[in-house]
């Protein structure tokens, strides 16, 4: 179901934007003849694993690794030592970049494992059976530490420290410490607004570890040439990514590596950065020979980087009539062993999608000893929305107002400035508001145990750079080949651009997603900006072609270019231009390619800015079984401003896949650690994802308020749909129980437990 925002300012009408076309890939996806990262091999290769360590928190006091280098097929091993020990830079790259040092260390380890599953060595062997045997006979010397394990005890005065050296960004002269950084925003006077507050609700919420669940495990191939350039085909959301980190890691050149993309089974920004891949190189490298590396799921729990548990205080003030006039929160998120929690991010959206003038906001980033926390779909904003989202909702009853009429009557417009300073081009959060309020679901009648919750989000979105190159053929049709890989459907939305502006058919355009030598360099498929920044490029090089058919044919016709226009995949003569001619199609000129001037290829790079930010609005209704604390989401909608929907399918699969793993999130997920921290349930028998028997058909409807900042009207759509969840079902909770569930996830047990208080 799809709705226009009025008064969009953008007014176009569109032969493929807002199609459905068969995805290009489908084929190959469903006949099974995609190729994903463990699908590669070659005859010489040799099978990499890791040694991890099974500590929280030790000092490595040595490795002999004699034994393991004695068993017959054992090629390699390699150690911390036999890396380059990096200065500590931040650089750009993943989703908000990191420390290059941090990144190396968490690689593989040096003097410190820093938690359950750190990778300490690596062997290289003629079979995966022979790299077992040899990660068994490596002795590691280990001093067990006292491990860290919530930000209370990160926080204590007496805690273990993680890292001798580091210090809190933001504050001055701070000692050896476990949070490693402190972020404020401030907004107005927070002291007067809440002296003029009528109504005040103060709230602390916490939400626990958690995977993106991605169903295909980390793989990668290394082959390192005669030359000394090393390649590596790996499962990746950025090849360029992979690349860059690849080479600071090893200290090589980038000409030294080129990297090649599979095809991707799920990632959700678990797959934005690199562990495996710098030591299969380094291997490689090592042995002269392939190596392939592929990890188990328990390595995937244990070893790669989850969504970091967070606490978050939230205190509201508003008049009696719904007004807000005060906000304040404090936002501690676990970063893991290393540095780089999503808290700034999670400090911008605490409040992002409401109009108060007066507001307070401080953020930390805390080390623990549990895995170093990666991006997870709008990193940071589901756990501050769970806490704003509920503490609303709250204030909503006790003000007996309506949550959608309270949400309205603060919500973000065109022009109001958020806390961390952007201030809202044409936005449509109003618009999904409106939408929730007039849908059949919000006026469905509830029975006994059930209850019903709203709930909104924000997520701001991103441009970064990109590029896109298009290429005509002797016939007509054409291929735009950039350098993103194709996790959500990029590749039909590229060839949807193409042929919009060509005036093609969209079938005869093929997507062609290339490696670090092929294509120009783009930045990783994530932070939503894919069909956004790269879409503006293929845009912007199918322009490119546009411009070079007008010059053909005015050279055809011998005229003056002046005097061609383009218009819907036709050079024709211009209005006043004196010419008669017949239109000729992009295939005609293209038949003649060779006698105009040679090949027509196109190109553009971009770094664009006014991403657009994206908002929405849920509505979950449950049942609870108040005798053993058992939800049920028995009916769910997804309502979001997509600015302009490119392919509406995918962008309602977005909206779904984004409502199912935040209901997932809400309910059952979290990573369990003994108190020694290590990690109880690294699988998914024991970490408990929805399946499709758990969850209803999630019905979407897409609002369509174009942004201003692209052609189109794109916004990015992939990380909204996750933010609004968590707190639209702890909402409804309290609706079916009247129990105000602050911390995830709301298990049976954990429920209930407060029905029987």
């Amino acid at each position: 179901m799809s709705t226009n925002g009025s008064g969009n300012g953008v007014d176009r009408k569109y032969k493929w934007v807002g199609t459905r076309p068969i995805r290009h890939d489908g084929v190959d996806k469903v006949t099974g003849k995609a190729n994903f990262g463990a699908d590669l091999s070659f005859p010489d290769m040799l099978w990499g694993k890791m040694l991890r360590s099974p500590h929280a928190h030790a000092l490595i006091k040595r490795i002999d690794a004699s034994k393991a280098l004695a068993i017959d097929g054992v090629k390699v091993v390699a150690t911390g030592a036999d890396l380059p020990d990096l200065a500590s830079a931040e650089t750009e790259g993943g989703e908000g970049g990191g420390n290059m040092r941090d990144l190396a260390h968490n690689v593989m380890a040096r003097d410190k494992a820093l938690y359950h599953g750190h990778a300490v060595a690596a062997v290289a062997a003629l079979t995966p059976e022979l790299a077992d045997q040899a990660l068994a006979a490596i002795e590691v010397e280990y001093e067990v530490l006292k491990p860290v394990l919530s930000i209370e005890e990160a926080l204590a005065p007496n805690a273990p420290i993680l890292h001798r050296d580091l210090r809190t960004k933001g504050v001055k002269d701070s000692g050896p410490t476990n949070v490693a950084a402190r972020i404020p925003f401030v907004k107005g006077d927070v002291a007067k607004g809440f002296s003029e507050a009528e109504h005040v609700v103060e709230r602390t919420y916490r939400t626990q570890t958690v995977h993106q669940g991605y169903i295909e495990p980390h793989a990668v191939v290394a082959r390192t040439n005669p030359d000394g350039q090393s390649v590596v085909w790996c499962c990746t959301q950025g090849a360029f990514v992979v690349r860059a980190y690849c080479a600071a890691v090893l200290g090589l050149e980038l000409s030294q590596l080129k990297v090649i993309p599979s095809e991707i089974g799920g990632g959700f920004g678990g797959k934005t950065t690199v562990y495996t891949e710098p030591i299969a190189v380094l291997l490689s490298r090592k042995s002269g020979r392939p190596v392939k590396m592929v990890m188990s799921r328990e390595e995937v729990f244990r070893a790669t980087g989850p969504a970091g548990a967070a606490k978050v205080e939230v205190k509201l003030g508003a008049k009696r009539d719904g007004t807000l006039v005060a906000a304040q929160a404090r936002l501690w998120y676990e970063a893991g062993g290393f540095p780089g929690s999503p808290f700034g991010a999670g400090s911008m959206t605490v409040f992002a999608p409401y109009d108060v003038p007066n507001i307070s906001i401080e953020g930390f980033d805390v080390v623990v000893n549990k895995p170093k926390t990666a991006a997870y779909r709008a990193p940071g904003a589901p756990q501050s929305a769970f806490a704003t989202e509920q503490a609303l909702d709250e204030l909503a009853r006790e003000l007996k107002l309506d949550p959608i009429e309270l949400r309205l009557k603060n919500a973000a417009k065109e022009g109001t400035q958020a806390a961390y300073g952007a201030k809202f081009a044409r936005i449509g959060f109003v618009e999904t508001l409106e939408a929730a309020k007039k849908h059949p679901h919000y006026r469905a009648p509830l029975g006994p145990n059930q209850g019903r919750g709203i709930a909104s989000g924000f997520w701001f979105n991103v441009g970064m750079q990109s590029s896109a190159e298009v290429h005509l053929a002797e016939d007509g049709t054409a291929t735009v080949i950039t350098g993103n890989p194709d996790i959500g459907g990029s590749r039909a939305s590229m060839a949807i651009c193409v042929a919009e502006e060509l005036g093609i058919d969209v079938t005869k355009v093929r997507p062609v997603v290339g490696d670090t030598e092929t294509a120009g360099y783009c930045d990783l498929t994530g932070g939503s900006r894919v069909t956004f920044a790269t879409g503006l490029a293929a845009i912007e090089a199918s322009r490119d072609i546009a411009q070079q058919l007008r010059e053909r044919a005015a050279k055809i016709w011998g005229s003056d270019v002046a005097k061609v226009e383009f218009v819907d995949g036709r050079c024709q003569p211009a209005k006043g231009s004196g010419l008669d001619h017949a239109p000729l199609s992009v295939a005609d000129i293209a038949k003649q390619m060779a006698r105009t001037g040679g090949p027509i290829n196109g190109r553009a790079q971009v770094n664009p800015r006014g991403a657009g930010p994206g908002f929405a609005t849920h509505l979950c209704d449950v049942q609870v079984d108040p005798d053993t604390g058992r939800v049920d989401v028995l009916r769910y909608t997804a309502i979001q401003d997509a600015g302009r929907a490119v392919h509406p399918s995918y962008v309602e699969g977005q909206m779904q896949g984004g409502a199912s793993q935040g209901i997932g999130w809400a309910l059952n997920e979290e990573y369990v650690f003994d108190q020694n921290g290590v990690l109880e349930n690294a699988g998914f028998l024991d970490y408990r994802m929805p399946v499709a028997s758990d969850l209803p058909m999630i019905d979407t409807v897409v609002i369509e308020v174009p942004n201003p900042g692209h052609p189109y009207g794109v916004r990015g759509v992939g990380e909204t749909p996750i933010v609004a969840p968590l707190a639209a079902v702890a909402n409804a909770i309290h609706a079916a129980t009247g129990k105000r569930m602050t911390e995830l996830p709301i298990s049976p047990p954990r429920l209930l437990a407060a029905l029987q208080q």
